[in-house]
C-alpha cells in the first residue's frame, strides 16, 4: 500500500444519501461534500459516485471538472468501504476489497456499501484481492515503506472480527498490504462513533514523521508515538497539533479533528471549525494551519468548512479515497 503522498491519478468520493446519519440533514451534508469535491478537483481528477436518483443534484452542485459515476450505495464514507489501492514493484496497480459491516453494524442496510468496491474496481479495470477481514480504510494509515499505524480500540473491537486475535489481524494486514511493522495506539478520539479510527488522531506526514492531535501536554497518543519506531528502525518524529475547542450540534459534542485532512497533488485540504466567527476556534484553526504549513512545505493549504461534514461523524479524509498513479495495470 503506497503512502498518501505517492503520485496520484484521482480521488474517489460518494454522494451523501443516508438522511439519518446527518444531524442537520442532507442539504447541509451535500453542500459540505460539494465544497470538498470542488476543492480537490482543482488539483487532480475527482470521481463522484452517486445513486441514480442523486445524479442530477450532484451535477448541479459540482464543478464541471468532477466526473460522476452512477452506482448503488448506502452511505458516503468511501474511505471506509471503498477499495484500498496497492502498487507492485513495477508500478502495477491492484486493490484490496475488505468486508464492510458499517462500523460494527451501526447503520442498516450496508450491503450496497459492502458491494461498492468491486463495482469501482471492475469499472477501473483493476485487479481485486478479496480480504476475509472486516476493515475500514480510516482505521489504518501507512508510510508506504512497511509501517502501519492503527488503534486497538478499532481493529480489536469485537464488533469487527471477534474470532481473530491481534496476531492474526496483523498477519492479514501484512499479507494484503505488504506491511512489516505495526504502531498500535490504544484509542482514538473520545466520542468517535467509528470506535477510534486512526485517521482522526494520527497520520504519517513523511517517512519517519507522524502528526498527532493532542488534548494537552500529557497526551497518551503523542507519548506512545514518541517511543515508537518504523519499519526502517527510525524513532518517529512527532508533530503535535492541539485539538480545537469543543463544539456541539443539537446538544451532541462533535469529534473535531485537524488530522482528518487530505493531501492532494500539490495541496492539503484541511477541515477548520471556526468559519462562523467564533474567535477561540478561529485561533485554534489558524494555529493548526500554521503547523501544517511547516510540516508540508511547498503545498498549498486549502481550508474548508469542516462543520458541515463532522455533523455526519467524520471529515475530509473520511469522505475521500486516493487512487495512486500506476505505470501499468496488473
Amino acid at each position: 500500500m503506497p503512502a498518501e503522498w505517492a503520485p496520484r491519478e484521482a480521488t474517489l468520493m460518494a454522494w451523501p444519501v443516508r438522511e439519518a446519519a446527518w444531524l442537520e440533514g442532507l442539504e447541509d451534508a451535500r453542500s459540505g461534500y460539494a465544497e470538498v469535491a470542488n476543492a480537490v478537483s482543482e488539483f487532480e481528477p475527482l470521481i463522484m459516485i452517486a445513486r441514480s436518483d442523486c445524479v442530477s443534484d450532484a451535477r448541479r452542485r459540482l464543478s464541471s471538472a468532477v466526473e460522476i459515476w452512477e452506482m448503488p450505495h448506502d452511505d458516503s464514507w468511501i474511505r471506509d468501504n471503498g477499495p484500498t489501492f496497492l502498487l507492485d514493484g513495477a508500478g502495477g496497480r491492484s486493490a484490496v476489497n475488505w468486508r464492510f459491516n458499517a462500523w460494527g453494524r451501526k447503520y442498516e442496510p450496508f450491503d450496497a456499501d459492502d458491494a461498492l468496491a468491486p463495482l469501482v474496481l471492475e469499472r477501473m479495470g483493476v485487479r481485486r484481492f478479496d480480504a476475509p477481514l472486516v476493515m475500514e480504510g480510516g482505521s489504518i494509515h501507512v508510510d508506504g515503506a512497511g509501517t502501519l499505524l492503527t488503534t486497538a480500540e478499532c481493529l480489536l473491537n469485537p464488533n469487527r472480527n471477534p474470532s481473530l486475535s491481534k496476531v492474526e489481524i496483523e498477519a492479514y494486514l501484512s499479507a494484503f498490504l505488504g506491511v512489516k511493522s505495526f504502531v498500535w495506539l490504544e484509542k482514538g478520539l473520545a466520542g468517535d462513533e467509528t470506535d477510534g479510527h486512526v485517521d482522526n488522531v494520527a497520520c504519517f506526514v513523511a517517512p519517519g514523521v507522524v502528526a498527532v492531535q493532542v488534548s494537552g501536554p500529557d497526551d497518551a497518543n503523542a507519548a506512545a508515538l514518541s517511543l515508537s519506531v518504523d519499519a526502517a528502525g527510525r524513532r518517529l518524529e512527532v508533530v503535535e497539533i492541539p485539538a480545537p475547542p469543543e463544539r456541539r450540534c443539537r446538544g451532541e459534542p462533535l469529534t473535531l479533528s485537524y488530522i482528518n485532512y487530505y493531501p492532494v497533488t500539490g495541496a492539503l485540504v484541511v477541515p477548520v471549525f471556526g468559519k462562523d466567527g467564533d474567535p477561540a476556534i478561529r485561533a485554534a484553526d489558524d494555529r493548526a494551519l500554521g503547523i501544517l504549513r511547516e510540516a508540508y512545505p511547498g503545498r498549498k493549504i486549502v481550508p474548508i468548512d469542516g462543520m458541515r461534514i463532522i455533523k455526519g461523524g467524520g471529515n475530509v479524509h473520511c469522505i475521500t479515497q486516493q487512487v495512486p498513479a500506476s505505470g501499468r495495470r496488473v
